[in-house]
């Protein structure tokens, strides 16, 4: 069993590129095979942004699930499932918007970015000002212990950090919490409960960080303590009541260097993207057609690789020895440049065929892709109803 729990997801916005496949998908398929990972079709988050056109979204979540799966990502090891079909979600964004204040929303650095380069949009709603709300439930939820992201999105974990920090101290006060974590102190048996005590002290004494993460390790190796227990003894641990929810660690992917067809970064908003499962034929063509160094204007003029998106793409795509080949032949006007494309062509290739064949078993029965969701969604319910037990109790408002 896993010890940390990933959780990571995309909004869907219809076919995905060879940007998202290097920049999130890559990651997605190793982590799975090192951790229990969640990944789910951020659907109401797309409504944040594109409330006035829904209809795109639907189709848009089939595609993008059909994506995952010919990118490898493997649902018999993660599971994978659609944010609107567990409610639970919702009921925690609503429970949670009752102790955030204002200020902390509108302190999010993507919210006031996002309003300016999103201009022909109304985002002045509160769906909009409310989303770093619903991604830190779509966290929190799941107590998932590790979300991968790029360094603009850390901000999101430590806000969602805040968050359960703040509903801990409010709501993990329960009644007899002092006894009732003494008590789970003597399940973990007398040297264990010794060392507990021990490493208690010097953290709260002393504040040793070296403690407290000791005091962690012994604590997640505790397969017999129940759930209770075990975040009684967290909280108790550091001074403050029982930790109804865990606070996630951000968990840092480096930036894409996929480059587009053009030498931008690969976006559908600049027009110049591969997509996941595009043809060979309109693969063949959109990079023959690429634009190359402006200086080659005939086939025998030298050219500059820094100066040519092509080059770009062989920084992705070709062994040192092609690399080689490429750079001295532009810069001799050795080789023209259909010549130089012509690997970067069969490698972007053969990445996609495995990706194609994987699709094909998919698309020539879209039942399958629905019973892996239904599947995944029946797994994600379960354990956002078990975090969302604790959370009315916590609030008392479970009325048993």
């Amino acid at each position: 069993m896993f010890a940390d729990r990933v959780l990571s997801g995309m909004r869907p916005t219809g076919s995905l590129h060879l940007g998202h496949y290097h920049g999130v998908l890559k990651n997605w398929v190793q982590m799975q095979n090192e951790y229990e990972c969640l990944f789910f079709v951020a659907d109401w988050h797309a409504l944040t942004t594109h409330y006035d056109t829904p209809q795109l979204i639907e189709q848009s979540v089939w595609d993008m699930v059909v994506d995952w799966l010919a990118a490898g990502v493997n649902p018999a090891r993660a599971t994978l499932f659609i944010q609107s079909r567990v409610p639970e979600h919702a009921e925690l964004h609503l429970l949670l918007s009752m102790i955030t204040p204002l200020g902390w929303l509108e302190r999010v650095p993507t919210y006031k970015d996002q309003q300016e380069k999103l201009v022909e949009k109304d985002l002045s709603t509160y769906g909009f000002l409310g989303y770093p709300l619903l991604q830190s439930a779509d966290i929190l939820i799941y107590r998932a212990t590790q979300v991968p992201v790029g360094e603009d999105q850390v901000p999101h974990i430590e806000f969602t950090r805040e968050i359960a920090r703040r509903f801990n101290h409010i709501y993990g006060r329960e009644a007899g919490f002092e006894e009732k974590a003494e008590a789970a102190v003597k399940k973990l048996g007398g040297k264990k409960a010794k060392l507990y005590h021990e490493l208690r002290i010097r953290f709260q004494e002393q504040g040793d960080d070296a403690a407290l993460e000791s005091a962690k390790s012994l604590l997640d190796e505790q397969q017999s303590l129940s759930h209770g227990d075990r975040e009684r003894l967290f909280g108790f641990l550091e001074g403050g009541g029982k930790m109804i929810l865990s606070e996630p660690r951000a968990m840092l992917t480096a930036a894409s260097k996929m480059p587009g067809l053009d030498g931008q970064k690969m976006s559908k908003s600049y027009n110049n993207t591969l997509t996941l499962r595009e043809d060979e034929a309109s693969v063949s063509k959109k990079i023959r057609t690429m634009p190359t160094d402006p200086a080659r204007i005939r086939r025998t003029d030298v050219g500059n690789p820094d100066k040519c998106p092509v080059w770009q793409l062989h920084q992705v795509y070709s062994s040192e020895q092609t690399k080689q080949w490429a750079m001295q032949g532009c810069k001799s006007a050795g080789i023209g440049c259909i010549e130089c494309k012509q690997p970067v062509i069969d490698a972007v290739l053969a990445e996609q065929r495995p990706m194609r064949e994987r699709a094909q078993l998919y698309l020539d029965d879209p039942a399958l892709v629905r019973n892996i969701i239904a599947d995944g969604c029946e797994k994600a319910r379960k354990l956002a109803s078990e975090t969302m037990r604790e959370v009315r109790e916590a609030m008392g408002i479970s009325y048993t």
